[in-house]
């Protein structure tokens, strides 16, 4: 580029001179030479020509119409409009045939939804209490008449507004203000003996409130009726008395049907329980006679040939458990349905509870009644002490929370056990009839030692509900409760009580049905009843529930396995019958 420059330079720049000499060949090469790099500098130095510009077009051409007239209709049918069209012309009417179906109404000026609103100056709360007070009393001022003295000025129920004179609207009610009740008056803080302050008394304030004599009348009615009840229930025990159902009491050999039978195929008087127990599947022998539930079975001791039935009825019936199967004796005397009953260890006597406050003790060959005993309280449970030289003592579990110890010889309460909360429910006599185990309506399970009348042990948990069923196991080692949570839980019943968390039994629902439970006699399983008239049989090792037959239309109350049998079980139900399975 620098030689370039210097031919430039050298040159002199005059070949635009037209008076110049014409340069010989090798002058006019040289000088080519020198134009073509000068056009090369001047190229290099010149700036990049600019692109052509745009015109900037923001929105299309549209031709504006200046002779259109206003209010000239548009075409419906047309999709683009060619020129700028007015408010009026756009919003005016469309071609066509009136509407035949418009009513005066549509055709009517509106400015709001609602129709046509003329313009007037009222305050929004003015507004909302006449729209309120018209809602609510059916008059309102009429917003038309200006001139408040006017004779008509309300609208609606004139009448309802010339009664009220207007004034009763929705915020004013119209009422007085209600005069304060008055109080005698000493304030003076000095007036040691005297000083009322804001506890004074009302000047109109009664003392001893006495009923009307209409009231009266009606209170005279009731106590009168409840002593009358008070006299009947305490000089009228009820009646006692028994009805033998079989021809003869004693046979050819002079034996009862105390008498354990031995040609039953069964060894009765064995102290040995089965090797091997079954599940129960049908149902072979229906006991009935009871005419309403059943609450409870109870198998003869260590036989178990004849079977005790309390119920609803306020009867006890004796079953035959084999042969015939029949009734026995009916013994009659509680005026109210029966509770609970309870053989003694022979057997030849038993106890009744029922609630009619009473519990009597009775002869199982005669039917006679031997002894009556009550403290005034509904006894829930009743339970012969188990040892041999204690059997004129028992104890009772009552509706006031005690559980009561009486003496059959003096018929006087001997021990009292009152430390329960609620209602006692079962008591059970553990650790070779040491101790026994209460439950009661307060969620809890106490263990006491026998004749001292404070617990030694007392188990309750926030999990914990009640449990109105307890049975101890034929081992005696475990104590099975039916749980208030359709569950039944074990617990240790030898030293510490402790609640088994392996074992488990569930799948039941007893809903709030105090169902006996019962093992087999060779601990292979354990059973009970629910409140859909179920008898549901667990596996003991794995808890698993094997089997359920519907046992009862009601519920199934009591479910009993016999003692010397594989898989006879016993069940009652307050469908009044009482059911054999094998």
């Amino acid at each position: 580029m620098s030689a370039a420059i210097a031919a430039l330079a050298s040159y002199g720049g005059s070949d635009s001179d037209p008076d110049s000499e014409p340069e010989t060949e090798g002058g006019s090469q040289r000088s080519a030479a020198v134009l073509a790099s000068r056009d090369a500098v001047l190229h290099l130095r010149a700036p990049p020509a600019a692109p052509p510009a745009l015109p900037v077009d923001a929105a299309p051409e549209v031709a504006v119409k200046e002779d259109v007239e206003t209010g000239v209709h548009l075409d419906p049918a047309i999709k683009e409009v060619q020129y700028n069209p007015t408010y009026e012309t756009m919003f005016a009417p469309e071609f066509g045939p009136e509407n035949p179906f418009r009513t005066q109404q549509m055709a009517a000026p509106r400015n709001m939804l609602s129709g046509y609103a003329e313009p007037a100056h009222i305050n929004d709360f003015m507004f909302e209490q006449q729209r309120r007070t018209f809602a609510t009393y059916g008059y309102a001022l009429d917003p038309s008449v200006d001139n408040p003295e006017a004779a008509t000025k309300y609208i609606g129920s004139v009448e309802e507004a010339e009664k009220n004179q207007g004034s009763l609207t929705v915020f004013e009610t119209g009422q007085r203000k209600i005069e304060k009740r008055k109080k005698f008056k000493e304030n003076d803080a000095s007036n040691i003996d005297g000083f009322l302050g804001p506890w004074a008394k009302y000047v109109d304030e009664k003392e001893v409130a006495k009923p009307s004599e209409e009231e009266q009348k009606e209170l005279d009615e009731i106590t009168a009726k409840r002593q009358k009840r008070g006299k009947l229930e305490d000089d009228k025990p009820g009646e006692e008395k028994t009805i033998l159902h079989v021809k003869e009491m004693y046979d050819y050999q002079g034996r009862s049907y105390l008498h354990v039978p031995q040609d039953v195929g069964v060894n009765l008087r064995s102290t040995v329980p089965p090797e091997k127990c079954y599940l129960p599947k049908k149902q072979i022998h229906v006991w009935s006679g009871h005419t309403k539930g059943v609450s409870a079975v109870r198998l003869f001791p260590l036989s178990g040939h004849i079977m005790l039935s309390c119920s609803m009825d306020c009867k006890i019936k004796l079953w035959e458990v084999y042969g015939d199967r029949r009734c026995l004796r009916t013994f009659i005397g509680h005026s109210k349905a029966v509770r609970d009953i309870c053989f003694n260890n022979a057997g030849t006597q038993f106890l009744s509870a029922a609630y009619d406050r009473y519990l009597k003790l009775w002869d199982t060959e005669t039917g006679q009644c031997i002894s009556r005993f009550t403290n005034r309280k509904v006894p829930y449970c009743v339970k012969f002490n188990p040892d041999e030289d204690k059997q004129n003592l028992f104890v009772a579990g009552m509706s006031d929370k005690k559980i009561v110890q009486w003496d059959i010889r003096s018929g006087e309460i001997v021990q009292e056990y009152d430390r329960h909360l609620g209602a006692v429910n079962t008591i059970v006599f553990v650790d070779e009839n040491r101790r026994f185990v209460s439950t009661s309506d307060d969620k809890s399970l106490r263990v006491w030692e026998w004749d001292i009348p404070v617990d030694f042990k007392y188990i309750a948990e926030p999990s914990m509900h009640s449990m109105p069923a307890v049975t101890l196991s034929p081992n005696g080692k475990w104590l099975a409760c039916q749980s208030m949570d359709n569950q039944i839980l074990i617990f240790g019943a030898q030293n510490r009580f402790r609640l088994n968390k392996k074992k488990i039994f569930k799948g039941h629902m007893v809903a709030g049905y105090a169902c006996q439970v019962d093992f087999s006699p060779d601990m292979s399983y354990v059973i009970s009843g629910d409140a859909d008239g179920k008898l549901n049989i667990w596996d003991w090792k794995t808890t698993k529930l094997y089997s359920r037959l519907k046992a009862h239309d009601k519920v199934c109350i009591g479910a009993v396995w016999h003692p010397h049998e594989t898989s006879k079980v016993i069940t009652c139900g307050w469908d009044g019958l009482i059911k054999l399975w094998d």
